[in-house]
């Protein structure tokens, strides 16, 4: 099995693939279509398919096998990362962490959670470093193919589509993945989410990751729509630092992006640490203290 899937891992490498044909019948069934992306997704329809492990369902393979009495402890994955974005009157924040985990042990605190997919376009990683890198460069091609056939840059609509339809069709192989797609087109700036069951939900405001619901809770008590550019920066960067400071598995740098009109810009990259003791935790000292007995 670990050969098969090293197999797998040789394959991704190297690009060469077409997105699988699923064995379910009813995985045919697609979750969105529209003329836009009925074009791009074209090479679903070949009779080929992603190389999957030689087993009799690949589906429910890990299940079986660890269901067995004589089976070791099973895989257990422990994701952590604090991941936003918001819709506001000059555009759409992103910002992110910077750290990755496995389970109790930090990996890194520099990995890039953020996917610059194209110049007007911009994804999210929460989850699995590896599948939400994969697909989302992947999404980046596709969308560069439908620049060189359409003469135009293609919709944030769409492109979130692709990938939502991607990951509909691998739903239940095991897929680990939560992201945003940012980016303006003609009818201007567009946020959607898109999980590895499928879903696609469009918004104003989405925050994915185990340190989710500290940065709701502070883009929940200070977003607003008209919100001018330092203040909406402020917003995403302190959101996101909250949530570093009380989930353990969220933290590193912090930065910033600002999806335009005219591409998106890297506004910041902030060590979360320094903006603690430099200056968040020296607001919360000079901040009166109001005491109420009764």
């Amino acid at each position: 099995f670990l050969n098969t899937r090293n197999g797998i891992v040789s394959m991704l490498a190297t690009r060469q693939f077409i997105p699988t044909k699923s064995r379910d019948p009813q995985d045919h069934l697609s979750i969105n279509n529209n003329e836009e992306t009925d074009s791009i997704l074209s090479p679903f329809n070949e009779d080929a398919s992603f190389l999957l492990p030689s087993v009799y369902n690949p589906k429910t393979f890990l299940d079986d096998v660890f269901s067995r009495s004589d089976a070791p402890a099973a895989i257990k994955f422990a994701h952590g990362t604090t991941t936003l974005g918001f819709v506001f009157k000059h555009g759409i924040i992103i910002a992110v962490d910077s750290r990755s985990t496995m389970g109790t042990y930090i990996a890194s605190r520099t990995v890039k959670k953020v996917i610059e997919i194209n110049p007007y376009l911009l994804g999210t990683m929460a989850g699995g470093a590896a599948d939400c890198s994969f697909w989302e460069r992947e999404l980046g091609r596709q969308c560069r193919l439908y620049e060189l056939r359409n003469k135009e840059r293609i919709s944030v609509a769409a492109a979130s589509n692709i990938l939502g339809n991607i990951v509909y069709h691998y739903r239940n192989y095991g897929l680990s993945m939560g992201t945003m797609i940012a980016g303006w087109d003609k009818t201007g700036p567009n946020l959607y989410y898109v999980d590895d069951d499928g879903t696609r939900l469009k918004g104003k405001l989405f925050s994915v990751g185990s340190g989710s619901p500290y940065a709701y809770g502070v883009l929940d008590t200070n977003y607003k729509w008209d919100m001018e550019l330092d203040e909406a920066y402020e917003l995403g960067r302190r959101a996101v630092y909250h949530a570093t400071h009380r989930d353990a598995a969220s933290g590193g740098i912090i930065n910033v992006y600002h999806v335009q009109q005219d591409g998106w810009v890297k506004i910041s990259a902030d060590d979360s640490n320094d903006l603690h003791w430099d200056k968040y935790s020296t607001e919360k000292l000079l901040q009166p203290v109001e005491m109420s007995l009764g």
